[in-house]
Order: C-alpha cells, then sequence, then structure tokens
C-alpha cells in the first residue's frame, strides 16, 4: 500500500480538469483520487485505471476562482 500526498493546488487542478473535460462538479475530496493519479502518472501509464468521482458538494465562491486558475485558500 502507498500514500500520496497532494496540494490544494493539484486539488484545484483536478477540480478544473473534470469540470473541463467531463462537465462533472468535484469538491475538493471528490477530485483528491484525481490529482492522486495525475501526480503519480508514469507509475501508471499505458495501464488502466478506475476513479470514482464523488462529492459535487462545492459552493459558488470556491468553484469560480478554480474554473479561473486560482486555488482557494484551505
Amino acid at each position: 500500500m502507498w500514500h500520496v500526498l497532494v496540494s490544494e493546488g493539484e486539488i484545484a487542478e483536478a477540480v478544473r480538469l473534470y469540470y473541463t473535460t467531463t462537465l462533472n462538479l468535484a469538491e475538493g475530496a471528490g477530485a483528491a483520487p484525481l490529482a492522486a493519479l495525475l501526480q503519480e502518472n508514469s507509475r501508471y501509464a499505458g495501464k488502466r485505471v478506475g476513479l470514482i468521482l464523488s462529492g459535487g458538494n462545492i459552493d459558488m465562491p470556491v468553484m469560480v476562482p478554480i474554473l479561473r486558475g486560482a486555488t482557494p485558500a484551505a
């Protein structure tokens, strides 16, 4: 078993990526698995990977800055 520590910026990028590629909203906790996968992309290159997208409870005051490219304060 391994653990990955992702930053708030990486989570914000994952939230943006989910929205811009799938039009699904994800709160930070729901996007954290994608952030970890993106961080460890070389480990999983060429492999099939499944992620569960959950947690669409994100407030607009948090989502708008993320979509503009910012990382909200933790």
